[in-house]
């Protein structure tokens, strides 16, 4: 009952944050590209919480949908209609562009909002290239601006708990890591646009940076190489997959802070946007966990990417390879109604305004994620997905 009692409490304050007490008296402005489904989630409610950020100005191609979109979520600004994403940029009153829009689209307007003077709150993958990737964050570094990609999950403690008890040395040398995030077929139709694939379309993509990030953080370590990968198509997206299925080979100086090599050290990772329903007909729920192992345990993070929902650490560990499994779980949530957003947003507001964030990730970590995404679209024989053509600053 306690349990059920949190859930809702949590789910409460996620929706109806509490408004802070003490707002600073000039906080940063943010500005939306796009009326996109994730901004609420993503970025409008965690603002609400926060004592030094405002939503001004929601930016979509039809003004009736940017108006529409304002209203809903009470932005005092909307622009609509031709040339609406560059009248945001050339707002004054705007200090930060959060860009949610599709994928083949990030590269563009993630360019000309750097070179409008805005820091960048980039929804991932970061681009449709890691050349593209490379570009934008030099193109930041030169401009003196923040450009953050928005793995989100990464600044839950849920996360980084798992990460410290890896780090700890407790599960021994690290041989796997399973990494999965599935939706069953209902979510994602035909009509979506993460089925287009010049515009970056393709689970690899869409949910398999989630999958790529999170093996590669927690083995501390990049891949040496792709061992195997292996595409779903459907006939009429003969180059978007819908699911795909990845081996990775990790060096030998992957593995815990403390046990050295992780010889043999191998990453599965699974991201589907269609699982396969069971028995043909029933839907399956989604499949959203990462499991690591090593030479005395295992731990296992159940709704990574949705950690602030709900989720499990399961435990199991020895004192010494071959001994006795003790087994516990864990649970850790942090601030009450905080979801993986909210801790995000304190972190990219914490390096806006010069103080040290208490996670961070550089722009070599979103450089090599997309590298490794591009590797294993080249394994499966579908290729990278194409470059931006647009004209950029």
């Amino acid at each position: 009952m306690a349990s059920l009692y949190g859930f809702v409490k949590r789910l409460y304050l996620v929706f109806n944050p509490p408004i802070p007490k003490e707002p600073t008296a000039s906080p940063l402005r943010f500005g939306i590209l796009g009326a996109a489904r994730i901004a609420p989630i993503a970025l409008i409610l965690p603002v609400k919480n926060h004592p030094d950020a405002v939503v001004t100005a929601v930016a979509a191609r039809d003004q009736e949908r940017a108006d529409a979109f304002a209203k809903k979520n009470g932005i005092p600004k909307a622009y609509g209609g031709s040339g609406a994403y560059q009248k945001l940029l050339d707002d004054p009153e705007i200090d930060v562009v959060y860009n949610p829009l599709p994928n083949g689209l990030h590269y563009e307007w993630t360019m000309k909002a750097l070179a409008a003077g805005k820091h960048v709150l980039l929804e991932k993958p970061s681009a449709n290239t890691a050349e593209e990737t490379r570009k934008m964050f030099a193109f930041a570094q030169e401009k003196g601006l923040v450009l953050l990609e928005a793995f989100h999950y990464r600044f839950h403690p849920a996360t980084r708990r798992v990460k410290a008890i890896i780090d700890s040395g407790e599960l021994g040398t690290l041989t796997k890591i399973e990494a999965n995030l599935g939706l069953p077929g209902f979510f994602i139709k035909d009509s979506d646009i993460r089925m287009v694939y010049d515009l970056g379309g393709g689970a690899m993509m869409d949910m398999g940076c989630y999958v790529m990030s999170i093996s590669r953080y927690l083995a501390n370590a990049d891949p040496a190489k792709v061992i195997s990968a292996n595409a779903e198509v459907l006939p009429k997206f003969p180059r978007v997959d819908i699911g795909t299925t990845v081996t990775l080979a990790f060096p030998s100086s992957g593995g815990s802070a403390t046990d050295g090599s992780a010889d043999g050290l191998t990453a599965t990772l699974l991201t589907h946007f269609r699982l396969p329903p069971l028995w043909g007909f029933l839907p399956r729920w989604p499949k959203v966990s990462v499991r690591v192992s090593g030479t005395r345990g295992t731990v296992e993070l159940s709704n990574f990417a949705g950690a602030w929902v709900h989720h499990t650490i399961t435990v199991e560990s020895s004192e010494q390879a071959g001994g006795r499994l003790r087994k516990r779980t864990e649970k850790h949530y942090g601030n009450l109604g905080w979801t993986t957003y909210r801790y995000q947003l304190e972190a990219f507001i914490d390096k806006l305004r010069g103080r040290t964030p208490e996670h961070w990730y550089d722009a070599q970590d979103s450089i090599t994620n997309l590298e490794w995404i591009e590797a294993v679209y080249k394994e499966t024989g579908l290729g990278p997905r194409p470059p931006s053509t647009a004209q950029v600053p």
